[in-house]
């Protein structure tokens, strides 16, 4: 049953029988030899031919592999959520996402993108984080990273907190240099401290300008709102040359003038995108740690992801989604789709 299973992941869209079946992705014990651009590419199977609960639960149901060598791109767990402030639960949220990819197909019409014929894609499980330990943990998360980065893979992250974007980050800049960053969120996470501790899911991206990861002057935080302790919360970001977009700012409007600005500033240098799943109004995403009102709509997400085509990703993250606050799935689900739209606008992909 296995086996069949592993075949139909290699069909095509149409699932035509000239499909050549899947080398190595399915074999955990084969080693890839060739390059990603020359290894046929992984297909999710189709819902035509395989019944949508059938199957291990990886992302859209696409090969598990332990190693990123052969891949273009790759999604990645890090079931962490030991960093919150407030209602924990994002440990479960790469699996539940996983869960709920099973609605997800392999092509995008709105956009053109059919990402599966121009990358080769698996899922390659979940970090094996230290729930006992932050620091060890994000020790344990950079080390992972540095090794699919060095594999010239792009990893798509399901978490988790935020912490997790600061070890990431890390491991891209060792080999990119500072990146930009385009960072949806309800809070800047730019916080030195909380309750003594230097790090936690709201210091990420201040603990990566500490350490010159980023390149602040390429960096936009889209979707910022919600109550502070003092008038003056957005002072760090925008001292460090950060745009900083406020959530009222995007109400009632399309986010495509925004992101033409965005794609100004960004350049043709890499860029990393780290979408926090509370961006969005806590009426499309209950399932989340810290919710904020009045936030951004799916369909402007949407936007904002697709607005990042043409630029140079060199990675991206979609982060607390927290299953426990939202027992219907849909957060999970937003956040699946709103992944796919990430690997929709990865470099490689020819929008036809």
């Amino acid at each position: 049953m296995l086996r069949l299973l592993a075949s139909t992941c290699a069909r095509g869209l149409g699932g035509g029988g000239g499909a050549r079946p899947v080398a190595g992705l399915c074999d955990p014990s084969r080693r890839l030899s060739r390059q990603a651009s020359d290894a046929p590419r992984n297909q999710p199977p189709s819902s035509e031919f395989v019944a949508r609960p059938v199957g291990i639960c990886s992302m859209m149901r696409l090969p598990v592999q332990a190693s990123p060598e052969g891949l273009d791109a790759a999604f990645v767990g890090v079931p962490l959520d030991i960093g919150t402030s407030n209602r924990p639960g994002a440990r479960f949220g790469p699996r539940r996402i996983r869960e709920e990819s099973v609605l997800l197909r392999t092509a995008n019409p709105s956009t053109g993108a059919v990402p599966f014929q121009f990358l080769r894609v698996a899922d390659l499980g979940d970090v094996n984080v230290n729930l006992y330990n932050l620091q060890d943990s994000c020790r344990l998360i950079r080390a992972a990273y540095q090794k699919i980065v060095a594999a010239g893979c792009v990893p798509l992250t399901l978490g988790g907190d935020h912490t997790i974007t600061y070890p990431i980050l890390q491991a891209i800049a060792e080999k990119h240099g500072p990146v930009g960053l385009v960072h949806v969120d309800a809070h800047m996470d730019t916080a030195d401290k909380a309750l003594g501790e230097k790090l936690c899911h709201g210091t990420p991206f201040r603990r990566c300008v500490d350490e010159g990861l980023l390149d602040c002057k390429r960096v936009v935080q889209i979707g910022i709102r919600g109550s502070s302790t003092t008038l003056d919360t957005y002072r760090y970001s925008r001292s460090q040359g950060f745009r900083v977009v406020l959530a009222e700012d995007c109400w009632l409007k399309s986010l495509v003038p925004l992101m033409g600005e965005v794609r100004q500033q960004m350049g043709g240098r890499p860029i990393y995108i780290s979408f926090d799943i509370d961006g969005l109004d806590p009426a499309y995403a209950p399932g989340t740690g810290t919710p904020e009102i009045a936030g951004l709509t799916p369909s402007q997400a949407l936007e904002i992801i697709r607005g990042c085509q043409g630029l140079n990703v060199v990675g991206c993250d979609l982060v607390e989604v927290s299953p426990p606050y939202d027992p219907s799935g849909n957060t999970a689900l937003v956040a699946a789709n709103l992944l796919f739209e990430m690997l929709c606008v990865l470099p490689k992909v020819t929008v036809v």
